[in-house]
């Protein structure tokens, strides 16, 4: 309280605090044995009120603040965000203009180059202001010890200290003794030039703006060596009081302090007259460029979605940190350079085939999701969603912070049903077991769960119930003999059956983790979490991410990695941390990535295929497979050999059959009766690739995709061969698929002739 800030018995211990500064001054070293007895009761008294007087812990080490991270993209230059608890980017002495340092002591300690760290004449004149004369009171704190103050509250809130942060913030005689007398240390311990780079670097310049260099770059789009008198001196007015003298809060009483420091600089003889002059005379408003300071992913544009899961793949990542609160601390205070695997054209391409597909504002309300990735590699390419990244409490609707494309862990939601786009692995699998992709199978509607059982890992069995799982084609039913080359190019559900009862669950499961898959849910990834037969038509819920990545291993002749997003992270001092790695090993048999590659060219895109709207430009070829689930989710995945992408179409909120349905719906100003992946996903995967790959150059390569004859029982032209039996009539450009069984619904895929309504 005041009144017992200005006793007679507080004014006595401030004139011993004197006494014990004027001798330590003088002297010029810190002794342990005081040489009159009330300069030794002053420090006993100090200790008692301040316990944690210990300045040994105390790191100052002035290049060692909370500094921002950036993130960019893999061209190593695009800063998609910047991260941070205080917003600074330290930079040494040499990097700031000569201006700027001597504005800041003028405005904050004009004797700051006499002193040996507590000046004491200043200190006398504000314990008589104070003191004596009852006036406002005054700080009389030199350079240094503003320094040691930011420090102290810095380390504090580093160190989650609520109690440390506020004794450094408390107005005592206690708070200003222990900043004095580690002021002085200081003098002994670093020179002037060094103090001066910490203060410039700590002190906070605006709202939410700290250091001089990240306030040169906002108020005046520069760097802090490039400032001149006029732009320093308003720099070094803000500090005094930073919410108020902010020139963007309030520029007139901004340029009213900014004169005053000219001046100031002007009586110290920093500046000239006319240099006084000319820079008072030029309206503060007109010389302000500001630039935004942002920070986080909620400022990425675009990009925000990338950088969330940039973000969550640091959390959740042992190699950044002990604990999340490590992890998360780093982020924001590390100084860390961040290049992630981000390509921006992809990107870009991502985002605006997904709007144009649907635009944001579409009253269907479905999400877009696009998920793109460089086979063999691991690299995440970039992310497409046609909603607004929104991380505040104001989200909802069209804003968002789930990352749909990605997995729950990753801030994404619960996944979505893959539907036909699944059957892929489904021949991998065959192959896997030692058959040919043309060997006649019989098929039915009706398969007893039974005959699915297998043997998982660790020698677990998988028995299921003795009950009938009812499964039909699309067009209703099934075929009589087909091979399984057929079965992929029509998207016929009972022959994956067939194929599912010969070779078992656990050995499509098995596979699908080879290549990458697992499920979206955070409580139930894992395959064999939920293994049941409706999985071999794509009952089971994934990301975009995981399926283009599952995609990716086809197109790298079998190498499977874990997606990754970054490609390396730099601490401030140089250094490289470990990332998580991509752990690209060989999935499967080349030969069987290149016979499934085959299957989707030859018999899935081209002409005659369901796939076969999905041909990209100029006679690349192109691998892909469509999906429809329930008339619920629209889907695509395919490649070429540079690139991997998957489109899901869907309401991702909801699960709601009669609002989520298709059928019947408009959608970007187009009414349809029934709506197929191959209308809306497929053009949304075509748009993505056709924009990227002419973006990036990226030559075209039909050498890929060549069957094995071990494979395919001999050479094949995609066609069935004589005197194997032909699809159904009904079937022949109709190879949506359904399969029915209680709580199952339909997995469908993309034939069908469109109604315009």
């Amino acid at each position: 309280m005041p009144g017992k800030k200005r006793s007679m018995t507080v004014r006595r211990f401030f004139t011993l605090i004197l006494a014990y500064l004027m001798f330590c001054v003088a002297g010029g070293v810190v002794v342990s044995g005081f040489l009159f007895p009330g300069v030794f009761a002053a420090n006993v008294a100090a200790k008692k009120l301040m316990p944690a007087m210990n300045i040994d812990s105390i790191d100052f080490d002035v290049t060692d603040l909370p500094q921002q991270s950036r993130i960019y993209a893999s061209d190593g230059k695009t800063v998609i965000a910047t991260f941070y608890a205080q917003n600074r980017i330290v930079v040494p002495i040499g990097e700031v203009s000569d201006y700027m340092q001597k504005a800041v002591v003028a405005r904050e300690d004009r004797r700051f180059f006499e002193h040996a760290g507590v000046d004491t004449q200043g200190v006398l004149r504000a314990f008589i202001q104070t003191y004596i004369k009852k006036g406002d009171t005054q700080g009389g704190s030199s350079l240094t010890q503003q320094y040691v103050k930011n420090v102290l509250m810095s380390q504090a809130e580093e160190e989650n200290d609520p109690i440390g942060e506020y004794h450094a913030r408390e107005e005592t005689i206690a708070r200003k003794m222990r900043e004095m007398l580690i002021a002085v240390q200081m003098e002994k311990k670093y020179t002037k030039a060094e103090i001066l780079q910490g203060y410039l670097n700590i002190a906070q310049f605006g709202t939410k703006v700290y250091g001089v260099e990240t306030a040169a770059q906002h108020y005046f789009s520069k760097s802090a060596k490039d400032l001149d008198p006029g732009e320093a001196a308003t720099i070094a007015a803000v500090t005094k009081n930073p919410a108020r003298f902010d020139p963007t809060v309030n520029v007139e009483e901004s340029q009213e302090q900014r004169d005053i420091v000219l001046d100031l600089m002007h009586q110290q003889g920093y500046i000239t007259a006319k240099q006084n002059r000319e820079s008072k005379a030029k309206p503060l408003k007109d010389m302000l460029h500001v630039k935004s300071v942002d920070a986080g992913c909620q400022a990425a544009g675009d990009a925000a979605f990338f950088c969330d899961y940039v973000t969550k793949q640091i959390i959740n990542s042992s190699e950044f940190g002990k604990t999340r609160q490590d992890r998360v601390r780093l982020l924001n205070e590390g100084g860390l350079q961040i290049y992630s695997t981000m390509d921006v054209k992809a990107n870009e391409a991502a985002m605006n085939a997904a709007r144009n597909t649907i635009p944001v504002e579409d009253p269907s309300g479905f999400e877009v999701t696009i998920a793109a990735i460089r086979p063999g590699t691991g690299e995440v390419l970039g992310f497409g969603l046609n909603r607004i990244y929104d991380a505040t409490d104001k989200s909802g609707g069209t804003r968002t912070a789930i990352n749909y494309a990605v997995d729950q862990n990753d801030g994404g939601g619960l996944g979505n049903p893959v539907g036909s786009t699944w059957k892929p692995i489904n021949m991998a699998a065959w192959m896997k077991q030692g058959h040919s992709i043309n060997e006649p199978l019989r098929t039915s509607t009706n398969y007893p769960e039974s005959v699915f059982n297998c043997q998982g890992p660790d020698g677990v069995k998988y028995d299921f119930k003795s009950v009938n799982w009812h499964v039909e084609n699309s067009g209703g039913g099934t075929v009589g003999t087909e091979t399984p080359l057929q079965g992929l190019i029509k998207s016929h559900n009972t022959t994956q059956a067939s194929m599912a009862q010969q070779i078992g669950l656990c050995a499509i499961a098995d596979t699908a983790k080879d290549m990458g898959y697992h499920n979206s849910i955070s409580s139930a990834m894992d395959v064999y979490s939920n293994l049941q037969p409706p999985m071999i038509i794509g009952a089971d819920q994934a990301s975009p991410l995981t399926m283009a990545n599952v995609y990716a291993t086809l197109a790298a002749n079998g190498k499977a990695c874990t997606p990754i997003s970054l490609k390396k992270v730099i601490k401030r001092n140089g250094e490289s941390m470990p990332i998580p790695k991509a752990n690209c090993h060989q999935a499967i048999d080349p030969a069987i990535a290149q016979t499934v590659a085959y299957a989707l060219n030859q018999g899935v895109v081209q002409p005659g295929g369901e796939a076969r709207v999905t041909q990209l430009d100029g006679g690349r070829k192109t691998f892909a497979k469509t999906g429809t689930h329930e008339n619920m989710y629209m889907l695509t995945g395919g490649f070429v050999p540079q690139v991997a992408a998957f489109v899901a179409v869907g309401n991702a909120e909801r699960q709601d059959r009669d609002k989520d349905s298709f059928t019947n719906r408009t959608i970007n100003g187009r009414t349809m009766r029934t709506w197929y992946g191959m209308y809306i996903a497929t053009p949304a995967w075509k748009d993505f690739m056709n924009t990227y790959l002419a973006q990036a150059n990226i030559p075209i390569d039909n050498n890929y995709g060549n069957p094995d004859p071990k494979y395919t029982g001999g050479p094949d032209t995609g066609q069935p061969d004589k005197g194997q039996p032909q699809p159904r009539e009904e079937d022949r450009d109709g190879g949506d698929d359904r399969s029915r069984q209680q709580g199952q619904g339909e997995d469908q895929d993309d034939e069908q002739e469109d109604v315009d309504q």
